[in-house]
C-alpha cells in the first residue's frame, strides 16, 4: 500500500469511526466514508471489500442500510452485470432535508403529548417547549438550505 493510498485508509477509518459515534451502523460507515473518499464517488463491491478489508457480505448489508437511508443509489456497470454503489448528488443536503419531515412529525406528537398532559403541568410545559424547539430548528434548518443553494450558486457562477 502507497503512502497516500495509507493515508486515505486512516482518513476512511477515522471518519467511519465518528459516523459509528454519530449512531450509523459500523459497517455502512466504513463504506459510506470509502465510497465518499474515492476519486468517482462510486465502486464496485469487490473494490469496497478489497479496501476495506470486509467480505462481499458485510458490504451488501452495508449497502442495503445506506440504500434505505438514501445515501447511495445503485448503477449496472455499462456492459457488464456488476453493480457500482454511487453517492447520491447534493448528498448532505438530501440528508439535511429529510430531517425537516422527522422534525414535523415530533413536533406533533410532542404537541399532542403537550395537550394529553395539559399545559399548566410541567410535563406538559416541557412537551410544549420541545415542539417549539423543533419548531425553531426546522425553521432554521429550511432557512440554511435556502442560503446553501444561494452560497453553491454563487459560487458556480464566480
Amino acid at each position: 500500500m502507497s503512502g497516500n493510498e495509507e493515508a486515505i485508509s486512516r482518513f476512511v477509518e477515522r471518519f467511519a469511526s465518528e459516523l459509528t459515534e454519530a449512531g450509523m451502523q459500523r459497517m455502512a460507515a466504513r463504506v459510506f466514508a470509502a465510497l465518499l473518499a474515492s476519486e468517482s464517488g462510486s465502486m464496485t463491491s469487490q473494490e469496497l471489500a478489497g479496501q476495506l478489508r470486509i467480505s462481499p457480505a458485510a458490504v451488501s448489508g452495508a449497502v442495503r442500510y445506506l440504500s434505505q437511508v438514501n445515501m447511495v443509489g445503485r448503477e449496472r456497470e455499462p456492459g457488464s452485470r456488476r453493480d457500482r454503489y454511487v453517492l447520491h448528488n447534493e448528498l448532505w443536503y438530501e440528508a439535511f432535508a429529510n430531517r425537516d419531515q422527522i422534525l414535523t412529525r415530533w413536533e406533533k406528537v410532542l404537541r399532542d403529548g403537550a395537550d394529553v398532559l395539559g399545559p399548566g403541568t410541567p410535563a406538559g410545559t416541557r412537551m410544549a417547549e420541545t415542539a417549539e424547539f423543533f419548531e425553531f430548528v426546522q425553521r432554521e434548518l429550511l432557512a440554511m438550505m435556502d442560503r446553501w443553494r444561494a452560497h453553491k450558486a454563487a459560487r458556480a457562477d464566480g
